[in-house]
């Protein structure tokens, strides 16, 4: 057999497949869980009601007492307030920083931040001990965003919702003078307080606040970087759920066309939709309302894959909260390719179904996890 037909008959590797390994017993309405960024032995899982708890990697154990308690502060009389974001500083190692994002029983969102003095070996953080940092009223009870990330550059990123209700009836999202319905950039470094990052795009508009980075968002339930694109999956109306991918630059001063737009239509309620505002950006991927095996009614979104399981590889995965699936696709050239169904692949291995999916999480190995918010959580591993 010559060199070539030995290279004919050498046989093709297959990836292999993702499964679901289960962390910890059930949590009480799990919505988030993080890890600083050089530390993934402790995962910090988020509870909607206000509790932090910390997860043992190495042992397979959870803490019993919470690493930080806000129950007495945090207000979840509607479903979509609570404890909804975490997010550690880049040199939490040395600094003991980290911001949370939660709603308060008089209608309003808080970004706290707490410091704790041992940060690599803390598994309790004084809950007198936060500065509130930035406040912002919510006119009704839903849409209260909660996405919470340090950014490529270093600054806090926040989502936040409309204001609530349905329709955005009071025109917030493309108001610059409030902070509903935006991304937010702050620089959370002075010792007290925060700066403006000196780009922020609205800087010295006096009818807009220097806080806001982009607009038209109704809901944004889940944001994510991967590398210079930032990917928000923007939980839709009555018919379209949208995600929207723009690189760092573009997203400066961006408008996402909310109220005017749900998807890529005009918003279908009779005086809500209109023309796409001037210069505004489509999403590039959105599914209609349903329970289809392409449907769903609240869209999760989630992260680019960038972990161990090299199948999944690039793929940026999602998921629907009430019709309880995962998705997938990749983004390049400024479209979506390559769309999977992952839903059975990545089903519970005990066999049951999903039950309210929440939200994904990943930690400092880039590693990916699936939250139900139902109470479970579970780490996407190899078979």
């Amino acid at each position: 057999m010559n060199a070539l037909t030995t290279l004919l008959f050498i046989p093709t590797l297959a990836l292999a497949a993702p499964s679901l390994e289960r962390v910890g017993d059930d949590f009480e309405r799990p919505v988030w869980v993080t890890t600083p960024e050089h530390s993934s032995q402790r995962l910090f899982i988020v509870e909607q009601g206000g509790k932090i708890f910390i997860h043992d990697q190495k042992s397979d154990e959870t803490l019993s007492e919470p690493f930080l308690d806000l129950s007495d502060r945090v207000h979840r009389g509607h479903n979509e307030e609570g404890l909804l974001g975490l997010a550690f500083a880049p040199d939490y190692e040395t600094s003991g920083r980290f911001y949370v994002n939660y709603s308060t029983k008089d209608r309003e969102n808080k970004i706290a931040r707490f410091t704790v003095t041992e940060p690599k070996t803390a598994t309790t953080c004084d809950p007198d001990s936060g500065e509130v940092i930035l406040t912002f009223k919510q006119p009704f009870g839903n849409h209260n965003g909660g996405y919470l990330e340090f950014g490529p550059d270093g600054y806090l990123y926040i989502g936040t919702g409309d204001g609530g209700s349905a329709n955005d009836p009071k025109r917030n999202a493309q108001d610059l003078s409030n902070l509903l319905g935006k991304i937010l950039r702050i620089d959370v470094s002075p010792e007290k307080g925060y700066d403006i990052p000196a780009d922020n795009p609205f800087v010295g508009d006096d009818e807009a606040r220097d806080e806001i980075l982009a607009y038209g968002l109704r809901n944004p339930w889940r944001c994510c970087w991967d590398g210079d694109n930032f990917y928000i999956a923007d939980v839709g109306q009555n018919h379209w759920e949208e995600i929207n991918v723009t690189s760092k630059s573009d997203l400066h001063g961006a408008n996402f066309g909310w109220r005017q737009r749900e998807g890529l239509v005009e918003t279908p309620k009779d005086g809500v939709g209109g023309p796409k505002p001037e210069g505004a950006i489509d999403p590039v991927y959105v599914y209609k309302h349903g329970m289809g095996e392409t449907e769903g009614l609240s869209i999760n979104g989630g992260y680019v894959y960038r972990g161990s399981v090299s199948s999944l590889g690039g793929k940026y995965l999602f998921s629907d909260h009430l019709n309880p699936r995962i998705w997938s696709f990749e983004y390049k050239g400024g479209e979506t390719t390559n769309f999977s169904d992952l839903t059975e692949t990545l089903a519970r291995p005990d066999g049951k179904p999903f039950r309210m999916l929440s939200s994904f999480g990943t930690d400092a190995d880039d590693e990916l996890y699936v939250i139900e918010l139902s109470g479970g959580v579970w780490k996407i591993v190899e078979e």
